[in-house]
C-alpha cells in the first residue's frame, strides 16, 4: 500500500530524524526571509516585530514519584509559569535521565522512574498543550554534544570550587586519605555534571532559569560557560538571568532537622504527590513535635512544629495564604493544640493533591501506557528543533559545521 505524503512532508522522505530538523531550520528561515521581503510592500506597511518573551528551562531527576518537597519546592512553581505565560514566552521541562548516572543506576528501575516522573508532571497539571516542551533529556543528543564542546574551555579550577563536588570530596576522605587517594573512588560525570548542566540551559538559548540557593552556583557556572565558549569562538550565547523565586524548605516528617528526601528509610519520613489522603493524614498525625502542646513558630527550638506551620501555609490557597509565623500567632490566639496543628495541616496538604493521584494513574495506563511514549516522542521533537538552532551555529563557530 502506498501512502500519499502532504506538500510540506514530501521534501523530508528518506530522511533521518537529524537531517529533517535541519531541512525543517532551513525552510523556516527561508520562509521568514521571504515574508521579510516582501510583506511590507502592500500599502508601505511595515512588518511587525514578534515579541521577545522569555525561555525558561528546568530540569528534574527521574526519582519516581516526586515526594511534597519536590513539589512545593520546584514542580508547582512550573505549573504556575505555565499558566503565567504570556504567547511570546517558551517554557522548557525536562526529565534530566543523564544527571542520574552519575550515581550507579539499575537499568530496568531508571526507566521505570523516568515514567514515573513524566506522569507526574502531567499529574500536577503540565499540558504540553498549553504550551511547555516536556522531555527526556537523553532524547535529545544536542545536550550532550554542547556538553562536550563547553567543556573543552570550561576551567577544571572553577569546577573544582563547586559545593556538590568538594562535599562528595570530603565524604570520601573521612580516613584523612591524600586527596588523591579520595579522588579514586568518584568519578568524572560527577565533577563534570556542572558543564552537562549548563549545555542544558544554553542549548535552548533559555533566558531566565528559576533556581533555589543550592543550585545558585550552577547556574552563576552556565554563565562563565556562556561567557567562555563566547570569548574562545564567537558571541553565540547570552548568559541566563537567574529567576529568583521562594523555595520553601519542606522537612522530613520523623526527622524535622533534615530535608525530606526519597533516600531516607523511613517511608513515613515523606508524603508522595500521589499518597492518598489515609496516608497523608496518618503521616501527618504522627509527624514528630515536642513535648509542649502548644503552637509557637520557632525552626530551630521547634522545628517539627514550624515544618507542620510551614506546610501548612504552602498548601493554603494563594488568597489565604499567611506566612507560618502569622499562623501560630492565629493558633496561639485560639488556644489550639499541636493536634488541632496537624488536623488543619492534613487537610490543607490533602486539597492540595487533591485528584494527582487518580490523574497519575490513568496517565501510566492510558493506551496501554503507549501515551506516555507519544507525549514525549512529541516533546523530544520539539525540544530537538530549538537545539538544532543554537547547534548549527555553535558547529558553524567552532569550525565542526558549515561557516554561516
Amino acid at each position: 500500500m502506498s501512502l500519499t505524503l502532504c506538500a510540506r512532508c514530501r521534501p523530508l522522505a528518506g530522511l533521518t530524524r537529524r537531517h529533517a530538523v535541519r531541512s525543517i531550520t532551513q525552510q523556516q528561515r527561508r520562509n521568514e526571509s521571504t515574508i521579510g521581503t516582501y510583506a511590507s510592500v502592500e500599502e508601505g506597511a511595515q512588518v511587525a516585530k514578534k515579541p521577545r518573551g522569555k525561555v525558561i528551562f528546568s530540569g528534574i531527576q527521574p526519582t519516581g514519584v516526586p515526594h511534597l518537597g519536590n513539589y512545593l519546592g520546584a514542580l508547582r512553581l512550573w505549573k504556575k509559569l505555565q499558566d503565567d505565560a504570556k504567547p511570546e514566552d517558551k517554557l522548557i521541562f525536562s526529565v534530566v535521565d543523564l544527571h542520574a548516572i552519575t550515581m550507579p543506576q539499575d537499568a530496568k528501575v531508571l526507566r521505570l522512574r523516568r515514567r514515573e516522573m513524566l506522569a507526574s508532571l502531567l499529574a500536577i497539571g503540565l499540558d504540553p498543550e498549553k504550551g511547555p516542551t516536556i522531555f527526556y533529556q537523553s532524547s535529545v543528543p544536542q545536550h550532550s554534544e554542547l556538553m562536550w564542546i563547553l567543556s573543552c574551555t570550561a576551567s577544571m579550577g572553577y569546577l573544582g570550587r563547586m559545593t556538590q563536588w568538594k562535599s562528595k570530596l570530603q565524604m570520601n576522605n573521612k580516613a584523612g586519605d591524600l586527596e588523591e587517594a579520595a579522588m579514586t573512588n568518584l568519578k568524572l560525570g560527577l565533577f563534570s555534571y556542572p558543564v552537562l548542566q549548563a549545555a542544558d540551559i544554553l542549548v535552548h538559548r533559555a533566558t531566565h532559569v528559576p533556581v533555589g540557593d543550592d543550585q545558585r552556583q550552577h547556574l552563576e557556572f552556565a554563565r562563565e560557560c556562556a561567557t567562555n565558549f563566547n570569548h574562545t569562538f564567537k558571541n553565540i550565547f547570552v548568559p541566563p538571568e537567574i529567576m529568583t523565586t521562594s523555595f520553601p524548605r519542606v522537612m522530613s516528617l520523623t526527622q524535622p532537622e533534615s530535608k525530606m528526601s526519597k533516600s531516607s528509610p523511613n517511608q513515613r519520613s515523606r508524603i508522595e504527590i500521589t499518597s492518598t489522603a489515609e496516608e497523608i493524614r496518618s503521616r501527618i498525625m504522627v509527624a514528630l513535635t515536642d513535648p509542649h502542646n502548644a503552637v509557637t513558630y520557632d525552626p530551630e527550638s521547634r522545628p517539627g512544629v514550624s515544618n507542620l506551620l510551614e506546610l501548612l501555609s504552602q498548601c493554603t490557597p494563594a488568597p489565604a495564604r499567611l506566612p507560618p509565623r502569622e499562623l501560630a500567632a492565629q493558633f496561639a490566639a485560639a488556644g489550639a493544640s499541636l493536634r488541632d496543628l496537624k488536623e488543619a495541616t492534613a487537610t490543607a496538604v490533602c486539597r492540595e493533591l487533591d485528584g494527582v493521584r487518580e490523574r497519575y494513574e490513568e496517565f501510566l495506563d492510558r493506551k496501554g501506557g503507549k501515551w506516555l511514549d507519544e507525549i514525549e516522542a512529541e516533546g523530544a521533537e520539539k525540544a530537538a528543533r530549538s537545539a538544532e538552532e543554537t547547534m548549527v551555529r555553535v558547529r558553524a563557530a567552532v569550525g565542526l559545521g558549515p561557516a554561516m
